[in-house]
């Protein structure tokens, strides 16, 4: 699989996808690209640019939401031009899929939207590859489902994202085997922020525990994950979306570290 001229899966080098939650200004979104195309050349590792101009699935009307589809776009499209690195976002209905493909180099569908057919049907259809999240509701060996749907539409490519399986209440769990498993269908990714996240805990958001967040990193490349999902924020007790579950540009480079030296270690 290939995101514009990054390979993804088999025998390519781990890939980082950073960036932020959810899109703020432009200054904060280019600062934050800046970082995450710093950290990725020091460490010898392709990147991919994320951030959502629309969370759609909300706990509550209070909660942010971001900026919406067309300024969005536009600090996308900024960001890509003045950082070189390629971009992926969030599709939620499927006519959004052909605006977003215009700007994305990578197509993200959300875990809750992952047995959509329609949708799958129309990223498909832009000929960009899709990064498939896993729904907190499926099993393993369910999306096995899903990316053929993606294959049958023709997508270029798909890739899976594991952020964790709903377990009880306000909480997310994440089995390892469960990665291996999936690796056999499709290239995997691991969220490692999204599944440190407590759904719906906070009074009116989600909470969650960023203290987890290097060591499930640190176990899927261990693993032998093809990408690793982190979303940054320099200031995550103010970040406007998922604050709990965001870790700091800083701590990013150290986890890189880390998870370099492991792969390294594993060569």
């Amino acid at each position: 699989m290939l995101v514009r001229d990054i390979p993804v899966g088999g025998s390519a080098p781990l890939v980082l996808i950073s960036g932020l939650n959810v899109l703020e200004t432009l200054d904060a979104t280019l600062a934050c690209a800046e970082s995450v195309a710093e950290s990725a050349e020091r460490h010898a590792l392709p990147a991919i640019f994320k951030a959502s101009y629309d969370k759609a699935n909300r706990s509550s009307l209070q909660s942010y939401r971001g900026p919406g589809l067309d300024e969005g776009l536009r600090i996308l499209e900024a960001v890509k031009s003045a950082s070189g690195l390629p971009v992926t976002t969030d599709v939620h209905e499927p006519g959004q899929a052909k605006l977003v493909a215009e700007v994305a180099d990578l197509l993200q569908i959300p875990a809750f939207l992952s047995r959509q057919t329609d949708l799958v049907h129309a990223c498909a259809a832009t000929g960009l590859p899709i990064n498939l999240k896993k729904g907190q509701f499926m099993a393993p060996d369910d999306v096995a489902h899903a990316v053929e749907k993606a294959r049958s539409f023709g997508a270029p490519g798909t890739m899976v994202t594991e952020r964790g399986t709903s377990f009880g209440y306000h909480d997310l769990i994440v089995d390892m085997r469960g990665l291996v498993e999936m690796r056999e269908v499709a290239p995997v990714c691991l969220d490692a922020t999204h599944a440190v996240q407590h759904p719906g805990a906070g009074e009116i958001s989600s909470s969650g525990d960023r203290r987890f967040v290097a060591p499930l990193a640190r176990a899927a490349v261990a693993l032998g994950v093809d990408a690793l999902f982190v979303e940054i924020h320099p200031d995550p007790g103010s970040a406007p979306c998922d604050g709990a579950c965001q870790i700091r540009p800083s701590e990013l480079d150290a986890l890189l570290d880390e998870v370099v030296a492991i792969r390294d270690a594993l060569a």
